[in-house]
């Protein structure tokens, strides 16, 4: 049985063993489930600081942070992700590092369906409370990139005969890193000549295309060429923009036909003239472009073929020579026609008329020797060249020597040709002023040599001018002024600057640069010349911006000119009124006459115009106070009583004229400074017909009464002086006030009976002129009051009591009796205390009986009305009392 319980206890005791192993491996099987691998999502914003706070791990795991050992919070291994990320050990929070999150170098393939983000994983230590957690981090895309073309020239071109709303694909569109409406979503031109415009299509991937799209007839030969700036707007706010120079070349079409410059030529040419000979030159030209300009010249089949054989047209230069010996005897009359031939054109059509004269002698011969350069007929010369440079010798010969024989020149321009020095049949090919390219490219001239037989011999000669970079740019405005709204978007378009260069080639292309003193916040486009300001400006930073442009062309020795640029920023109302101060105080002291000028607030507004406008008004206390708007001054509308009021707040608002309006507020605190117009108000006591009894046999130093006032003023003209200026009964002396506390004492024994009086003054220390007030203290010195009407009808009966004043101060600077007598007729005084003696005896004598009678109950009610006289131990309950009364009022 002993063996049964032990056994039992043992179960028990298992049992209880369990239980507490249990108990104590609780904790652990709660941690156990931290094993299990968890994870958190946190989001951000790309670009935050270094040190934003991402998200508390431990917080949000409900970790509970007061176990012990303390938990440790540990990333396990170095990630690329970990470098953008700053962890603390104690407390999990994770926070950004150094280095910025961009999501677009961190997911540069990402898509918005997928998303961006960062996978740390993150242990919890130590070991007993172990646990992985993965944390991910979204990236939220910002609009920080700003859409970007490819390529900074974007060329497209469009054939001259596009019908209009043609459409051609602008290849190099924009590309935006950013996403969604950050991303690129709309075009526009800066310029569109009015030609063209620009439509965006979608397509399935959402991505947009530009197209440009063709609203008016082109014509090449009018203008060939376009260029403006096209803009890639993202959908931010502000939205970022992206720009490239977008050169619309239009393409030439065959639509123009040649046309000779002469449809009529005559020609005089000599029987005997030699093979070779120059006859004419035709000339046909075709506005379109290349292979579409291409001209040959050929004869009309209606030409004989022995005439073409005759006479040799150049195909290309529509030069005709004598090509074989002219028969004067037989013919004297040619007829040449010349056909210009296009690309499918029609032939323009034009006649020679060759003139056969018929000779004796053999015509001059000329022979001719180039200084200048010279090819097939054609002569170079520089545009830089000076007056009278030579271009040829001519030399002529004549067959018959005794024949005289003369040189001239046919044709326009400035040229010459002149005998040489003294030499015989010599003549000198020159210029007579200097040539300009830009006036005139080439001259056709002829050299004529005829002998006086009338035989004429013509040598053609063509000379052309090179160009030289002799013109520096020139702009179409030397002052550009320019005017743009403060708080303007970045990158907003201001103008576009044109200079032109009247030389040719690379010598008249320009590039556009900005001078030394143009700040760094505008730019300009080399190519377009197209002006922008970089950043938002504003005009009470800086309202104007001048600045100088310089337009350089290619040429060698480079040229420049510069042109002026004055930029105003137009006022927008972004500014509230200010006030200098954050609060205003006034002292004003009271009774100040109504609309007397309390103080003036002064606000300023750095906006212009009427967005400078400022107004004033009172938000409360209107009833009482008013605002000067164009002073800023604080008005009351009446007197003010600081008794009644002694501080006013008022909330004063500034509003300006823009549209909107803006507005600030200020508060305004207006004290009223005391001033002594208010006498002491005497408490107690009470009334001039009151009084205190006094036992006769009360001695000397005692406190009996005291005179209480109060002043309404503050300061100096609060504080109260007491002083005693008439008495009644009694002698010299025998009442004394506290000039400061207004208690009265007893200084002498009182041994006569009846009704004392004293006339206090209660008088302030306000400046300039103190006030005042006055009372009556009344005393009954006897054992008790037998008839209280008896007393009444004496202070009714009291006369007024009429002595010269003293100061309060007097009674304090002596030492002994009073110097004055309240009663100076001391005869008249003894006669009448004798006779009110007597009455009084009198009087006495028949009422002790009646008196006797009623004793108890006339003390009974004598005690009622008996104002107990003050003593030494209770005097200060008693000015307790009359504090609490005080502060009550």
């Amino acid at each position: 049985m002993f063996n049964s319980k032990g056994s039992g206890h043992s179960k028990r005791g298992r049992t209880w063993g369990f239980c507490i192993l249990l108990l104590f491996t609780t904790p652990l099987s709660c941690f156990a489930n931290f094993r299990q691998a968890k994870e958190l999502i946190y989001k951000i914003k790309e670009g935050l600081p270094k040190g934003t706070f991402i998200g508390a791990i431990g917080r949000d795991l409900n970790l509970n942070f007061t176990v012990e050992p303390p938990f440790s919070f540990n990333l396990p291994q170095k990630k690329v992700s970990d470098q953008y990320v700053k962890l603390n050990n104690s407390t999990g929070e994770l926070y950004t590092s150094a280095t910025e999150i961009d999501r677009e170098t961190l997911c540069p393939d990402n898509s918005v369906r997928w998303g961006c983000d960062l996978s740390l994983d993150v242990i919890v230590l130590p070991q007993q409370y172990f646990q992985l957690i993965k944390i991910k981090i979204l990236i939220e895309d910002v609009n920080d990139n700003r859409p970007k073309f490819p390529t900074d020239e974007i060329s497209m071109f469009i054939p001259e005969n596009s019908p209009i709303n043609a459409r051609y694909t602008v290849e190099q569109s924009a590309v935006d890193p950013d996403l969604g409406t950050y991303g690129v979503q709309t075009y526009w031109l800066v310029n569109d000549f009015g030609l063209f415009t620009l439509d965006v299509e979608e397509n399935e991937g959402g991505e947009l295309t530009p197209f440009l799209i063709v609203v008016e007839d082109l014509d090449r030969e009018v203008q060939d060429e376009y260029i403006t700036d096209i803009i890639a707007e993202d959908g931010g706010t502000p939205p970022l923009l992206g720009a490239a120079t977008l050169k619309i070349i239009i393409t030439d079409v065959n639509d123009n036909c040649p046309q000779f410059t002469e449809s009529q030529i005559n020609v005089t040419l000599h029987g005997n003239s030699t093979k070779g000979v120059h006859l004419a030159r035709l000339h046909a030209f075709d506005p379109d472009l290349g292979s579409n300009a291409l001209i040959s010249y050929t004869y009309s089949e209606r030409v004989p073929r022995t005439t073409r054989t005759l006479f040799h047209l150049d195909k290309t230069t529509g030069l005709i020579k004598l090509a074989g010996k002219i028969d004067s005897a037989t013919h004297t009359f040619y007829k040449l026609t010349v056909l210009a031939n296009g690309p499918g054109c029609i032939p323009a059509v034009a006649t020679v008329t060759v003139h056969v004269i018929k000779v004796l002698t053999g015509p001059p011969a000329v022979i001719s020797r180039y200084i200048a350069p010279e090819k097939d007929g054609v002569v170079t010369l520089k545009e830089s060249e000076p007056a009278f440079s030579p271009i040829a010798f001519f030399t002529v010969k004549n067959m018959d020597l005794n024949q005289k024989v003369d040189c001239h020149l046919e044709g326009f321009g400035p040229f010459r040709i002149v005998p040489y020095q003294l030499l015989k049949n010599e003549y000198l090919l020159e210029t007579t002023e200097p040539l300009d390219y830009e006036k005139t490219q080439d001259y056709e001239l002829i050299v004529v040599a005829n002998n006086t037989h009338g035989v004429v011999i013509k040598t053609f000669l063509k000379v052309q001018i090179l160009d030289e970079n002799d013109n520096a740019p020139v702009f179409q405005q030397a002052l550009v002024e320019i005017s743009i709204e403060e708080n303007n978007l970045p990158n907003s378009f201001l103008t576009q600057l044109q200079a032109t260069d009247q030389d040719s080639g690379s010598r008249g292309q320009v590039i556009y640069l900005l001078g030394g003193d143009a700040p760094g916040v505008f730019v300009v486009d080399q190519v377009t010349g197209v002006l922008t300001v970089a950043t938002s400006l504003d005009r009470e930073e800086k309202e104007k911006y001048r600045f100088i442009v310089r337009a350089i062309d290619h040429g060698t020795p480079r040229r420049e000119s510069i042109a002026t640029v004055v930029v105003t920023v137009l006022d927008r109302n972004d500014n509230s009124p200010r006030f200098i101060n954050k609060d205003f105080t006034f002292f004003v002291p009271e009774n100040f006459p109504g609309y007397g000028e309390i103080g003036v607030l002064s606000v300023t507004d750095a906006d212009a115009a009427e967005n400078g406008w400022v107004a004033l008004s009172i938000l409360n206390g209107s009833d009482i106070f008013m605002i000067d708007t164009g002073r800023g001054a604080l008005r009351a509308k009446t007197s003010l009583d600081r008794e009644q009021q002694g501080t006013y707040q008022l909330w004063i608002e500034a509003v300006d004229g823009g549209k909107p309006a803006l507005s600030s507020i200020t508060m305004v605190t207006v004290l009223l400074l005391d001033v002594n117009d208010n006498p002491p108000v005497v408490l107690f006591p009470q009334s001039n017909q009151s009084y205190m009894l006094v036992l006769p046999n009360t001695e000397p130093g005692t406190s009996i009464t005291e005179v209480y006032a109060v002043d309404k003023d503050t300061g100096m003209n609060a504080v109260i002086a007491y002083s005693i200026i008439k008495r009644k009964g009694g002698e010299p002396g025998s009442f004394a006030i506290d000039p400061e506390t207004g208690n009265i004492t007893l200084q002498r024994e009182l041994s006569i009976r009846g009704l004392y009086s004293l006339l206090v003054k209660v008088s302030d220390h306000g400046q300039p002129e103190p006030l005042y007030s006055t009372v009556m203290v009344n005393f009954f010195v006897n054992e008790t009051v037998c008839n209280e009407s008896y007393v009444q009808s004496l202070l009714t009966r009291e006369a007024d009591i009429e002595v010269e004043e003293k100061p309060w101060y007097i009674g304090q600077m002596t030492d002994g009796p009073e110097r004055y007598e309240l009663f100076p007729c001391r005869p008249v005084l003894i006669a009448l205390s004798v006779t009110c003696l007597g009455l009084f005896s009198l009087v006495v004598t028949l009422l002790t009986y009646m008196c006797y009678k009623k004793f108890k109950k006339i003390r009974k009610k004598g005690s009622e009305v008996e104002i107990p006289l003050k003593t030494k131990n209770d005097s200060a309950k008693t000015i307790n009392r009359k504090l609490r009364q005080v502060s009550n009022i």
